[in-house]
């Protein structure tokens, strides 16, 4: 149809133009009556004449000269069919030579008459109708279109519970809906009733629409999937007519699932923030918590909703009935994301040497979506660097990718700066080293990455849940490692250190305000709710006065300041550990854990006691030697004997 409808505009032009011609034959031909040709036949000489001769008229059709003129011309006249009026036009017609035709009355159907005359009218209507259909079916169609749901159906959902790894708890939990789903009968016998809305809420890219899918897979059930912003358009009561119109549709294919990421965009509280509400919203609210349960019942309707902002959202929301349940899923634990990584590793060709489980360990706090970026840079290295397989070498870097961006290799220090950023960063992985509940290092660089001169992986020694208060003061003192670092050793401070402070205060502060971790006691400064925005709390200002928010700042300053000397303690008591770790990083750029434990222990990069392969001298031929002026070899990065000079002369200057 669309082929045709390019083809339009030139058929008109045709049709247009043989409707030009067709007329313009005609134009010479005069219409008569009867008189005017009785007239005209007095004087006329009349050529080729054609009679059609009918039960109650003639029809006569030919061409006529006048007298004194060479002009012919056409005439068509209708005459009573009388014995008198046949006669006289046999007469005249063949009066001065003239050859007359007798045609068949039933040659030319009437119905044929009026079809040929009636096609170009035909033809012009079908064109304006295609081509004002063709625009309202983006125009005045698409208005009644507008309030339709935009749900997007999937029949046959391929993903089940063994694509979704790391969260075995958050399945157990929504299993009751796949049996139901199921199999209804058996929970409606016993009197249960299935949860009708699941609240999924979990930090950005922990799998939470990955679960509602496989839900829906492992069900076999129609998914209907719906952004929250899809509902809320510029004209109020569109969005509650969208919803209506979802609801609708899947009452169609009931059993099913119907999904909403981000229902936060929908879902948040009426009538606040500045200004009082917005109306649009809050009717397509409206109208979602009477389709979850009001005055109707949705029998075999799911709701699965996700969102990880679940404190903004409204009460009625969140009541039984409407989200009976709240499935929180976490972040992934080491044995999660070793899951994850598996599965994900699927079709990834890893060299032999990759551990997944070594990955899994450096890498906490990552999400499935982290992780699984983590492996597709791996193999995007892979290809760039023309390898058959992914090695851990790739993915190491692809970790560091993912956490501080590229290494910017290109980027070149002076000498000055990067002994400054090989000790800021040696200063990290002492306190690390040295201090009990401190994070452990994993990896040290002085290479640049994104907007940090230098890269300190630090990760948990063990993953925990809950937090004491000697690892907070210890996660503190590991950031101030690197400022404290600058301080002992070069006698004044930099900016790098900006990030590591902007944490550590972060810290402080919810130890003082938050956790209850000071002399204050055990009382919340902090305001719970945090969401301006929100309307709520706007003109109340704090809770609590300004005397107490000048101890609250006492109170952060006395922890900063004692992490501060206990960092400046350790370092001091573990100088030639900390110069010695500056120096392997001035000179390789790079260490490792195991590097940086060799040099801990061994004082240096690699370890005495290891076995090491000696090989076999091979015979060669020995030839004359034969003299020739060796050139002075090139200095690489900062020499031994320059870097041993420039410590001495900082401790000297210390000193």
């Amino acid at each position: 149809m669309k082929k045709w409808l390019n083809y339009l505009p030139t058929i008109f032009i045709i049709t247009i133009v043989m409707s030009l011609i067709f007329y313009s034959s005609q134009g010479t031909t005069e219409q008569m009556n009867y008189s005017r040709f009785k007239d005209v036949a007095e004087h006329a000489e009349f050529e080729d004449s054609t009679l059609t001769i009918s039960t109650t008229i003639i029809q006569v059709e030919g061409s006529y000269k006048t007298e004194g003129k060479d002009a012919i011309s056409g005439f068509r006249v209708i005459v009573p069919n009388t014995e008198a009026n046949l006669e006289w036009l046999e007469t005249t017609l063949t009066e001065d030579g003239g050859r007359l035709t007798i045609a068949d009355p039933n040659q030319n159907s009437v119905w044929i008459n009026l079809l040929v005359n009636l096609i170009p009218f035909l033809i012009i209507g079908v064109f304006f109708y295609l081509m004002f259909s063709k625009m309202g079916g983006s125009g005045s169609n698409k208005a009644f279109e507008f309030a339709k749901s935009k749900a997007r159906v999937e029949s046959n959902v391929k993903v089940r519970f063994k694509d979704v790894a790391g969260c075995e708890e958050e399945k157990e939990e929504v299993k009751e809906i796949i049996d139901y789903l199921r199999s209804p009968k058996k929970f409606t016998d016993m009197g249960a009733h299935i949860p009708k809305g699941v609240l999924m809420v979990g930090p950005p890219g922990t799998g939470k629409t990955l679960l509602a899918k496989a839900v829906a897979g492992e069900a076999n059930v129609p998914f209907f999937s719906i952004s929250g912003s899809d509902f809320v358009e510029m004209f109020v009561g569109t969005g509650a007519s969208r919803v209506r119109d979802m609801f609708k549709n899947a009452q169609k294919s009931a059993p099913c699932i119907v999904f909403i990421d981000e229902i936060d965009a929908v879902g948040r509280q009426r009538g606040a923030g500045m200004g009082g509400g917005n109306d649009e919203r809050e009717q397509t609210l409206n109208q979602l918590l009477v389709e979850m349960d009001g005055m109707t019942d949705n029998n075999g309707i799911v709701i699965i909703a996700a969102t990880n902002r679940p404190d903004v959202l409204d009460p009625a929301l969140l009541r039984s009935g409407r989200f009976d349940r709240r499935v929180t899923v976490n972040l992934p634990d080491i044995k999660g994301r070793e899951e994850i990584l598996q599965v994900h590793a699927r079709n990834k060709k890893l060299a032999s040497d990759v551990s997944l489980e070594n990955l899994a360990r450096r890498t906490p706090g990552f999400s499935g979506a982290d992780l699984a970026n983590v492996l597709n840079e791996g193999a995007i290295l892979a290809v760039r660097n023309k390898e058959t397989q992914i090695t851990m070498n790739d993915l190491d870097e692809a970790i560091d990718r993912v956490m501080m961006g590229p290494a910017k290799k290109s980027k070149k220090y002076t000498e000055k700066d990067k002994l400054l950023v090989a000790y800021h960063e040696a200063g990290h992985a002492v306190i690390g080293l040295k201090l009990e509940d401190a994070d452990m290092v994993q990896k040290v660089t002085i290479i640049p990455r994104g907007e940090a001169g230098g890269y300190n992986l630090m990760t948990p020694r063990e993953e925990k849940y809950f937090h004491r208060k000697s690892e907070f003061l210890a996660k503190i003192t590991g950031l101030l490692g690197g400022r404290t670092s600058e301080e002992l050793v070069f006698g004044e401070i930099s900016a790098g250190a900006v990030n590591d402070i902007e944490q550590l205060t972060k810290i402080a502060k919810n130890m003082v305000r938050v956790y209850g971790m000071s002399s204050l006691g055990p009382i919340q400064y902090a305001d719970p709710q945090g969401n301006v925005f929100l309307g709520r709390d706007y003109t109340q200002g704090g809770n609590y006065s300004n005397g107490v928010a000048a101890e609250i700042d006492k109170e952060v300053r006395k922890i900063i300041d004692e992490c501060h000397e206990n960092c400046r303690k350790i370092l001091e008591e573990n100088r030639d550990l900390l110069d010695l770790i500056a120096k392997s990083l001035v000179e390789r750029e790079t260490l490792t854990n195991e590097e940086i434990t060799n040099l801990m222990n061994y004082g240096q990069i690699t370890n005495p006691n290891e076995p090491v392969e000696v090989q076999e001298p091979k015979e060669v031929e020995v030839k004359e030697p034969v003299e020739t002026e060796v050139p002075p070899k090139p200095p690489v990065g900062v020499e031994k004997q320059d870097l041993d000079d420039a410590l001495n002369e900082l401790t000297k200057k210390k000193d």
